[in-house]
């Protein structure tokens, strides 16, 4: 058996699988080594995955997580899981996942649209190109966190018809106030962010809500997947919450700026799971 592991900021998809099928599914809190340290990823997953796994003979160990890009982030993953599964541990970013997830083995561009965003050229085997992403604070363009920093940006400077400004306060029981608090004080302001794309995917049949959505995914694509030079020849596809949920607007986007629109799906997990079935 092994146990693969599909990892954002804001939630943990968790399989054991064998010969291909899931055996055993847990689902965590989200886990980013850029904002946890070694105790705070411990015990999230003494909490909340090591005691389900007691049962299950694990001979191999993929994680793929947002946060995992270089050696420090992915050594500290390894010495928490390791010091309570007996198995070896592989740790890679979710990029690698997406494209492994999305791709297989055959070339194509693969993106993450979630609370954060992503993106690679990916040649059937490795990434070979990369837009850094920068975090929903200088990048993440298209992220659940760019949508929700947009929303309640045209919110609090009166961009948004007011209908919609006062109809989100109200919703959400939100004032300039929470706001500021939420993003400036209180941790994970991304998640914070992100959880306001619920307002914006309710009221997506409303025309300033599909522009402003339909901005960030122009946005996304200006600025990341016209940084591979094979953009044309590929197919682009996404995964991830954002992407899934507001694809028709995400299709419209990708057709408009000239790619060609690949798979989109809510979670790379059934293609990592087969990938691993046969890798």
């Amino acid at each position: 058996m092994i146990l693969i592991a599909d990892c954002g900021s804001s939630k943990t998809d968790w399989r054991v699988t064998e010969s291909g099928e899931t055996i055993k599914q847990v689902t965590t809190a989200g886990i980013n080594p850029y904002y946890q340290n070694k105790t705070e990823i411990s015990g999230v997953l003494e909490l909340s995955l090591f005691p389900e796994m007691k049962e299950y003979p694990i001979r191999a160990v993929y994680y793929y997580g947002a946060g995992c890009t270089f050696p420090h982030q992915k050594q500290l993953l390894e010495e928490v899981i390791e010091a309570k599964i007996d198995a070896p541990v592989e740790v890679d970013s979710d990029l690698l996942g997406a494209a492994r997830g999305l791709c297989g083995f055959t070339p194509g561009i693969a993106c993450i649209l979630g609370t954060g965003s992503n993106s690679c050229l990916y040649d059937g085997v490795e990434i070979v190109r990369h837009t850094p992403p920068l975090g929903f604070i200088l990048g993440d363009e298209g992220s659940g966190a760019a949508l929700g920093k947009r929303l309640v940006n045209d919110c609090l400077k009166n961009r948004l018809p007011a209908y919609l400004r006062d109809k989100l306060l109200s919703e959400y029981e939100l004032s300039a106030e929470i706001i500021l608090e939420r993003v400036y004080r209180q941790p994970f302001p991304n998640r914070f962010l992100a959880g306001l794309s619920s307002f914006l995917l309710d009221n997506l049949h409303d025309e300033a809500i599909r522009e402003l959505v339909s901005d960030c995914f122009k946005e996304f694509l200006l600025k990341n997947i016209n940084q591979y030079e094979a953009a044309d020849r590929y197919p682009v596809h996404f995964t991830g919450s954002i992407a899934y949920f507001f694809q028709s607007v995400l299709q419209e986007a990708v057709l408009s700026a000239g790619f060609r629109p690949g798979l989109i799906t809510q979670s790379p997990m059934e293609g990592l799971i087969r990938y691993h079935s046969v890798g």
